[in-house]
């Protein structure tokens, strides 16, 4: 049997399309996998549509709208969510439209499906105290616990998301000055990121310790698991958590929310906003591709104010009326005048 027309064009935007020539990371892609595998097995379950014989002309903006509604009730999914599946639908058909025209009403009327509007998500951030508390917690008389403290200061003072820093190799780090990390993110895009004085020392005694000097080793991962590959996401995960746990243990006066790596760069994010840092400056070192994305720390940073000015208020002692006010005599007088 030969392959069908929506096949032959997902494979092709799977595989060559979104990593040649859009230039997309392995995690989106994979994301768009998974949106495109709930589609056809939505299709299979609900339509009684073989995954096999599904063709380009089945695939219409009722369907798309049906299977967005059967997330919603039937797979209990919420708004981002399904927005993000939408997002890998539109991407697909934006790419069809030049690839098959005869197409392009129905693509048009896909792309014109909107996303959901919802919350903006909240912006869970460290104090200080509390950034400091989990950075001692590795014990630096274990190398495992020195390349503990390496890398979640290194996650902290770049501000990089977890996937960043996994693929980071020793080639992307100069300790000389100006020391620098070169980071590769979402698109491909790289930026370069400076290291405060603390990180650069810590990072040359750990590259020394792990034999990561030397042309030889460029293309090495600077972060190895204990069989010499890259850390997993999961694996960082479980690093940030087990440390936050021993925080609560050690320093319990000290506030410890629930903590994710993604927590680090927004405490990242918002000590530079607090430091009175530009957006502009804040969202290059993000590696952000709209302001729009860096606006959120500001919005969190005026509505950590606005409480604090309500919680003082709250507190501030009643105003007595001055006794002038009360003569009628002295204000008939004034408004005279």
């Amino acid at each position: 049997m030969s392959p069908t027309d929506f096949a032959t064009h997902l494979t092709a935007f799977l595989t060559r399309y979104l990593p040649a020539q859009r230039n997309v990371s392995p995690n989106t892609i994979k994301s768009y996998r998974d949106a495109f595998v709930l589609l056809l097995r939505y299709c299979r379950d609900v339509r009684q549509l073989a995954p096999d014989r599904l063709g380009l002309e089945q695939i219409d903006p009722p369907l798309v709208l049906e299977f967005l509604d059967h997330l919603e009730k039937e797979r209990q999914c919420k708004a981002r969510t399904r927005n993000l599946r939408l997002t890998a639908i539109h991407a697909f058909f934006r790419y069809l439209q030049t690839e098959e025209p005869g197409f392009l009403l129905r693509c048009q009327r896909i792309l014109a499906i909107p996303l959901q509007r919802h919350a903006p998500p909240t912006v869970e951030y460290l104090s200080p105290e509390s950034l400091a508390a989990i950075l001692r917690q590795p014990d630096l008389a274990r190398r495992a616990g020195r390349r503990d403290a390496v890398l979640l200061s290194l996650l902290y003072d770049t501000g990089s998301r977890v996937q960043e820093l996994i693929d980071l190799s020793v080639r992307d780090v100069r300790l000389e000055s100006p020391a620098q990390v070169r980071i590769t993110g979402k698109g491909r895009k790289t930026r370069v990121v400076p290291l405060m004085k603390s990180t650069v020392e810590l990072l040359r005694d750990y590259m020394r310790e792990q034999d990561l000097i030397g042309s030889e080793r460029l293309d090495a991962p600077l972060f190895p698991n204990r069989y010499g590959g890259r850390l997993s996401r999961s694996g960082i995960r479980y690093l940030v958590e087990k440390y936050r746990e021993r925080a609560c243990v050690t320093q319990p006066s000290v506030p410890l929310p629930k903590v994710s790596p993604h927590t680090f760069r927004h405490s990242k994010a918002m000590h530079l906003l607090q430091s009175d840092n530009p957006l502009v400056v804040i969202r290059d070192f993000l590696g952000h591709a709209d302001l729009k994305s860096t606006e959120i720390y500001a919005r969190a940073d005026l509505d950590m104010k606005r409480r604090a000015l309500d919680k003082a208020s709250i507190k501030s002692p009643t105003l007595a009326i001055p006794p002038w006010q009360k003569d009628k005599g002295l204000l008939d007088w004034l408004t005279s005048l």
